[in-house]
């Protein structure tokens, strides 16, 4: 990073500063480094607080989120990009799983299917929901914790995800109210209705019929139409058994992101005192500009509301979030080994390590002294594995938000 972010010594943020000036600070004892990445100090003596204006940037995702604060000369001094977690309807699918069976086996346990408080709540949302709005204020908190951001501007979108799965509503508006399910009670009775009451694979007719998802839900499966079809009981088994020999195209859900960004934005508009401005006119301006497509650029444009970018930096601040604990404490067939969830050899998992020059992070712990490493994506062809633990060295301690100042853009 070009500039390094200055804290009063009761805790304001102050202007940003050049890391040279931060460092000769830190050797004359006039401040301490309170984070490694971004690199921010805190002043040890009394100052004044006289701040500039500062403008901040948002453009929401429900994957990706993009912040940026720009000062009034257009001078781009904070650039990030949040990769969102969307693994918590699998993770508490696969806890609701352990539960059940936990309960099964032991079988005094008062059954809780009536406890449902929750969900009669009014105004709730999802978990999944829950955990990206939480996402989003969390970058932006974090922000003001080390630059006074004096206005907020949030790229609002709105997706009509019934003109996104049948365009032709947007000519004949009776669409709207005559789409494909017109005249059938459900979706099931619909699939097999198109299919001629017919199994799709062994063309039988006077069997029973099921409908069966071609992408399954657990990997990203939709209950899209074009992702169910007709089988009979027996292929239907099959499929589930043998999927490699029961290829069938099928499809993700094309406004799952859509309308989870419709939730977003319009809490975030709730939640937090800002402008609003909307993408067309952040596409226009980008285009405009000659940058190429990006969370963070976009981010950019949007806090200069059209204008030129400096950006002090060819980088941009990648995090990631993953979860706060290691919650599965056993695993093997019976539960016979305990899960390392604690320090070994001075080392935890998600703590960020050098190794061979280049900086790491431990996806996984083992008891015989190694680990396996990986960047921050998390990516397989990443992997580092079987690891020594004394070979390592260690950068920065774990968090639930592993940042890496990592990409680098230019003009297009």
């Amino acid at each position: 990073m070009v500039v390094a972010y200055v804290v009063s010594k009761n805790g304001k943020p102050l202007m940003p500063t050049r890391p040279s000036r931060a460092r000769r600070m830190l050797k004359e004892g006039k401040a301490k480094c309170i984070r490694r990445e971004p690199f921010t100090i805190k002043l040890t003596y009394e100052t004044t607080e006289y701040v500039q204006p500062l403008t901040m940037g948002i453009d929401p995702g429900s994957s990706k989120l993009g912040v940026a604060v720009v000062n009034e000369k257009g001078e781009a001094l904070y650039l990030s990009k949040v990769f969102i977690r969307n693994d918590i309807k699998k993770k508490m699918d696969r806890r609701r799983m352990y539960r059940r069976t936990r309960r099964n086996r032991l079988r005094y346990r008062p059954c809780r299917f009536d406890n449902r408080k929750n969900s009669r709540k009014e105004d709730r949302f999802s978990p999944t929901i829950v955990s990206k709005i939480n996402s989003h204020i969390r970058e932006i908190n974090f922000v003001k914790k080390i630059l006074p951001i004096s206005k907020i501007i949030l790229e609002k979108a709105r997706f009509d995800t019934t003109a996104m799965e049948h365009p032709e509503v947007l000519i004949n508006k009776w669409g709207y109210q005559r789409g494909a399910l017109y005249r059938y009670s459900n979706k099931r009775e619909y699939v097999l209705a198109r299919d001629k009451y017919t199994c799709v694979r062994c063309k039988s007719r006077h069997v029973r019929l099921e409908v069966h998802h071609v992408t399954p839900k657990s990997e990203g499966g939709s209950d899209d139409l074009d992702n169910l079809i007709t089988l009979c009981e027996f292929c239907h088994k099959n499929a589930h058994n043998h999927p490699k020999y029961y290829m069938y195209f099928g499809g993700t859900s094309k406004v799952k992101h859509a309308t989870h960004m419709n939730s977003i934005t319009k809490q975030l508009e709730r939640i937090l005192d800002c402008e609003v401005t909307y993408g067309y006119i952040t596409k226009a301006d980008r285009l405009k500009l000659g940058y190429a497509k990006s969370e963070a650029i976009d981010a950019a444009v949007i806090a200069t509301e059209g204008r030129e970018v400096t950006f002090l930096s060819e980088g941009v601040l990648y995090k990631r979030h993953v979860p706060r604990g290691d919650y599965r404490q056993t695993y093997g067939k019976r539960s016979e080994y305990r899960t390392i969830t604690g320090k070994q050899d001075g080392f935890r998992k998600h703590d960020k390590v050098k190794f061979q020059g280049e900086e790491c992070f431990i996806k996984q712990m083992r008891r015989i002294g190694t680990c396996t490493l990986s960047d921050i994506f998390d990516n397989k062809d990443s992997w580092k594995l079987n690891i020594k633990l004394n070979g390592l060295k260690r950068i920065e301690s774990r968090s639930s938000c592993l940042m890496h100042f990592y990409v680098i853009f230019r003009k297009t």
